[in-house]
């Protein structure tokens, strides 16, 4: 499980930025898009693909906008496996 998913944090340039961009940070999707410098579109499509590996979470699923999100402990784990 390990190998793949850092395989699947790799094979992208903005998955790996994303998970950095929430290093000790609870962000919105606008903050992630300014903090990194890429479109919201593609934010949004990569944070659907973090949380559906479980590398991020959100803190409160129940609003539509102004979603806040975090590493999850998961995250925090392969974020350390990217940086070695």
């Amino acid at each position: 499980m390990g190998d793949e998913t850092l395989k699947f944090l790799q094979r992208s340039k903005y998955r790996p930025l994303l998970l950095k961009s929430l290093e000790n940070e609870v962000l919105m999707p606008k903050e992630i898009s300014q903090h990194c410098g890429i479109r919201i579109s593609h934010v949004s499509k990569v944070l659907a693909e973090l949380k559906s590996k479980e590398l991020i979470e959100i803190l409160n699923p129940e609003e539509y906008k102004g979603r806040l999100y975090r590493l999850s402990d998961k995250g925090i784990y392969y974020l350390k496996k990217l940086d070695e």
